[in-house]
């Protein structure tokens, strides 16, 4: 037996609970991991409330998550590329990943570097590809300018830093709260709310080449009202706007590769990339750990942990 989140019913946090669970079994082409740290994120919440169920229905009982990082127990008869012991990150496609152990194919996995911690490598998968899709769909080139919606949350970080290592000049939206670590990324901070257009115009050296929109809620209209190019525009949430303007919504689904990820991984090993961990939770207080998601709040990621030292809730971003 193992332990796992579910839950029977659409609705707040408190449908959540960590019950014993048949412990899985890999068929041939799959892993059975030992998770370590799972991460967790603002769609799972959208979810488990029933926000998505046109979209991404669920089958109750439903499990949740998809970023997890840990240590390989058992491979199928045909998995050649991993054995037990290996330290790996990766994903699951059937919400399974806030677990003690998860069953995914080979091809969800990558080796995890030496150098990068549980926490952030077990946060990596979705908010990794997701910044890395909205990137590639936009392509800022060395000198450009682009501007990033939600630059301080964990896609938008990465979304922000991507874009600045292609070479390009990034302005990023956030509260004045998060000023002073937006630079230390080598990002150009401006507030959020009214006034904001012409905020925007004055950071840009010249005009804005191209905005990805991490938050939502009128950025993919900001973004036309700039005379941004509706094809170097791309929005990882309002997809009634996109569909309207006619602008990108690339996303997870169209970069969730063992590839990228590995790629992503080796970044965050070097420290080319940053991911903060703002705080770590044991499994048995998803409820608590989705909470403090829900408060929109936080910088980076929040994690769910089996065997990393939890904080009740709280550790300074880094």
């Amino acid at each position: 037996m193992t332990r796992a989140v579910r839950f029977d019913q659409y609705g707040d946090v408190d449908v959540l609970r960590v019950e014993e669970v048949e412990r899985p079994t890999p068929a041939g082409d799959q892993v059975l991991v030992e998770v370590v740290a799972a991460g967790i994120n603002p769609g799972e919440i959208s979810i488990r409330t029933g926000a998505y169920q046109d979209i991404w229905p669920a089958t109750f009982p439903s499990g949740q998550g998809s970023d997890f990082a840990g240590r390989v127990l058992e491979v199928g008869t045909s998995v050649t590329e991993f054995a037990v012991g290996d330290e790996v990150l990766g994903w699951s496609d059937w919400r399974s990943s806030q677990a003690e152990h998860v069953v995914v194919p080979a091809d969800h996995l990558t080796r995890k570097p030496l150098a990068l911690d549980w926490a952030r490598a077990g946060a990596l998968f979705v908010a990794g590809v997701t910044a890395y899709a909205s990137v590639r769909a936009v392509q800022p080139a060395r000198g450009e300018t682009v501007v990033v919606s939600g630059a301080a949350g964990g896609v938008g970080g990465l979304t922000a830093q991507l874009a600045r290592n292609a070479g390009a000049h990034v302005i990023g939206v956030a509260s004045e709260e998060n000023a002073t670590w937006l630079r230390s990324i080598g990002v150009t901070p401006v507030t959020y709310g009214d006034g904001l257009a012409d905020r925007l115009r004055k950071a840009a050296p010249s005009h804005i080449d191209a905005f990805m929109d991490t938050h939502g809620g009128g950025y993919v209209d900001l973004a036309l009202e700039l005379e941004v190019d509706p094809a170097r525009v791309n929005t990882i949430i309002d997809y009634a706007a996109a569909e309207k303007a006619g602008v990108k919504t690339e996303g997870s689904s169209t970069a969730s590769d063992a590839e990228i990820l590995g790629f992503l991984a080796g970044e965050l090993a070097w420290g080319r990339l940053v991911l903060p961990v703002a705080a770590i939770y044991p499994l048995d207080a998803v409820r608590d750990a989705y909470t403090e998601l829900a408060a929109g709040h936080t910088r980076g990621k929040i994690v769910l942990a089996t065997e990393l030292p939890a904080n009740a809730g709280r550790q300074p971003a880094s």
